[in-house]
């Protein structure tokens, strides 16, 4: 995934004095996402931040060097040395330089490995991000096309029922057909006014969620070429089930984040180790109430603290790190239920598409048929006016079914593979690929009713 994200840094530096609206296909879409999504740049910057706890941690084992300086007033009564009795007020000063290397802390080497698996954890979580936010896109961009082909099918139901309309119009003017007729018809045709209009709706809305994600206006998108349906490659739910448990950055970070835990365990049962520091200072002193008098001195001490008993506090930050490493157990545990279960899904998704599509197909054929021989039964009064509205809607409903089936088709294919983990920029140019303005297009493979060309790259293990 590192690629996908070095790839669309590259392509968001040559898109920056581009115009505002992206191109027309779904890469143009992902790179416009990319760079303004608003969930991924608190990732980067999620990133960013736990990148320094690294060198944090590593501080406590590293030198520390410091200054210091004081000025004072004091005021004193000497007696009893040589013989004088003193009283006098002075000014004093004083400066020193400390330097403080750690010799031993149990704790800080704990913090360090602990520092890795936040990293780690976070990176887990961009990677994620990224991943969410390509299927997201894709998503959102063929529930754009689903929405203005329904809309297409609509209004074609719409011209369809007004010829039937007209037709029963006609027969009753020459005395052949029936009021009844003409208002089934009519209500027919008014219901069909009502689908178009929320068809057209399904549009806009649609239209809304591809906005929200590049936050620019959306043009005219390009639609898919015709394609044979694919199922999973490899066609093994448990490979695709081990892989996804391997590669699904969920996993990843539920198990970075189980170290961390893991090693806050470590690191509250250090509390009661003892440190050993080495500390070097030199001091100059000057001011006392013996004219002329200064002091400098320098040293060097092994310093050793161990605490003995701390209230309790150390006993309790032991049993909660226990219990939390307990809880991110469970945790883990319950991720990988979860990533099981999406591949699982995801998988037989796409598996029952290649079906459902293909039945879909047939049953537009078959829709088709009933209507013309409905249509001609009608009219020559073998077949009566309900029959032909029947069929009609049947033939639209059928229509209406297959574009799902047709987008739905192409989505699980990503769906399969954000499910495992492996969604990744190749995968988003492939599914690119089967759009009509895609200049790959080589090996397009003829379907049905304007489908999409055959995935260049088959699912497969590790990505």
């Amino acid at each position: 995934m590192s690629n996908l994200r070095f790839a669309l840094l590259c392509a968001a530096a040559l898109c920056l004095g581009s115009s505002s609206v992206y191109g027309e296909d779904l890469l143009s879409a992902y790179e416009q996402a990319y760079r303004t999504d608003p969930a991924l740049a608190e990732a980067r910057a999620q990133l960013q931040a736990t990148l320094q706890d690294k060198p944090a941690a590593r501080a406590a084992l590293l030198p520390h060097l410091g200054l210091g300086a004081s000025v004072g007033y004091n005021t004193g009564s000497f007696s009893g040395f040589a013989g004088l009795n003193l009283s006098k007020a002075y000014l004093s000063d004083s400066y020193s330089v400390t330097l403080t290397q750690s010799v031993f802390d149990g704790q800080s080497y704990v913090a360090l490995r602990q520092a890795d698996s936040r990293v780690q954890a976070q990176m887990a979580a961009l990677l994620y991000t990224e991943q969410q936010l390509a299927l997201r896109v894709a998503t959102a961009y063929f529930k754009v096309l689903e929405a203005q082909s329904q809309e297409r099918i609509a209004e074609r139901q719409r011209r369809l029922l007004e010829s039937i309309y007209k037709q029963t119009e006609a027969a009753l003017k020459v005395g052949t057909g029936d009021i009844i007729a003409v208002r089934e018809a009519g209500a027919r045709l008014d219901a069909a006014q009502s689908d178009l209009i929320r068809a057209r709706n399904a549009v806009s809305v649609a239209k809304r969620g591809l906005e929200r994600l590049t936050h620019t206006p959306v043009g005219e998108l390009e639609d898919l070429r015709s394609f044979t349906a694919e199922g999973p490659k490899p066609d093994n739910m448990d490979a695709w089930v081990q892989a996804a448990i391997h590669d699904q950055p969920l996993m990843h970070e539920a198990e970075a984040q189980l170290h961390t835990a893991q090693e806050e365990v470590q690191y509250q049962q250090r509390a009661r180790w003892p440190k050993v520091d080495l500390q070097g200072i030199a001091q100059h002193v000057h001011g006392n109430p013996f004219p002329g008098f200064n002091q400098n001195q320098a040293g060097v001490s092994l310093n050793l603290s161990m605490p003995i008993y701390e209230g309790g506090s150390i006993s309790s930050g032991v049993q909660k790190a226990e219990a939390l490493s307990v809880a991110q157990v469970d945790h883990v545990g319950s991720v990988r239920d979860r990533v099981r279960l999406d591949t699982q899904t995801a998988f037989l998704n796409l598996k029952d598409s290649v079906a459902q599509l293909s039945s879909a197909k047939a049953a537009v054929a078959s829709a088709k048929i009933s209507l013309e021989g409905t249509r001609k039964g009608y009219e020559v009064g073998t077949r009566s006016i309900i029959d032909l509205l029947q069929t009609a809607t049947d033939y639209i409903r059928a229509e209406q079914d297959y574009n799902v089936a047709l987008y739905n088709q192409v989505l699980a294919r990503v769906q399969l593979k954000a499910a495992a983990g492996q969604l990744d920029l190749a995968d988003l140019r492939a599914v690119n690929g089967l759009l009509r303005g895609s200049a790959d297009s080589t090996g397009i493979q003829e379907g049905a009713h304007g489908t999409a060309a055959a995935d260049r790259k088959s699912a497969t293990m590790g990505g």
